[in-house]
């Protein structure tokens, strides 16, 4: 599960979700846009064309999923409720990984029911090499006797298990700055997948700032 607001999606996303699959040889990510995130602000476009241009971007790149479950349910798109859902559809016994990026993980002890996650699936960071600042005491706290170094250890179990993961290529997109670009005019080529970008262009998706 790799999940976000995908508003909108962009390389550095879809570029993470090919190389996560790579590093953990997962049958498959999927991509989960959330519909209301209850950390972060709602969302610049429509869910619908959200999960349109994540469609769009991940076309048919092998093992990568758009998957629209949390569009599909009423209220705060919490990530133990989707976790969940996918671990009734996989059974007890598979392997479950949540990925997420660091700014993310820095604020996990502050989600909804955050033990209950590990008790569903891995967790695993997508680590940023500028990132060294020690973590708040709270989620120490829930880390403790989680941590594992390789990805062999993390799938020698189902769940429970915090692994922190260095991406070859580290993309430095932000969506934020996408979006900023595109309220402006300038360039988003080469930020986005260019199915992406045209249908952003052609329907003046993001135009104001």
């Amino acid at each position: 599960m790799l999940g976000g607001t995908f508003d909108p999606v962009h390389l550095g996303h879809l570029r993470s979700a090919v190389e996560l699959r790579e590093a953990l040889a997962l049958d498959r990510v999927h991509m989960i846009p959330a519909a209301m995130p209850p950390l972060r602000g709602e969302p610049r476009v429509s869910p619908d064309e959200r999960l349109a241009l994540l469609r769009l971007g991940i076309a048919d790149t092998p093992g990568l999923v758009a998957d629209p479950r949390e569009l599909e349910r009423d209220g705060p798109s919490y990530s133990a409720d989707t976790l969940a859902s996918l671990r009734g559809e996989v059974g007890d016994k598979a392997r479950l990984v949540m990925a997420l990026g660091h700014d993310a993980f820095l604020r996990l002890a502050d989600w909804r029911d955050p033990e209950r996650l590990f008790a569903l699936a891995h967790v695993v960071v997508i680590d940023r090499p500028d990132h060294e600042a020690a973590l708040p005491a709270a989620l120490r706290e829930l880390l403790a006797g989680r941590e594992v170094e390789q990805g062999e250890a993390l799938m020698a179990h189902p769940a429970g298990k915090l692994l922190r993961l260095r991406l070859p290529s580290r993309m430095a997109i932000s969506a934020t700055e996408v979006r900023r670009r595109l309220a402006t005019g300038r360039s988003v080529r080469y930020l986005l997948p260019e199915s992406v970008e045209a249908r952003i262009l052609s329907r003046g998706l993001y135009r104001h700032a």
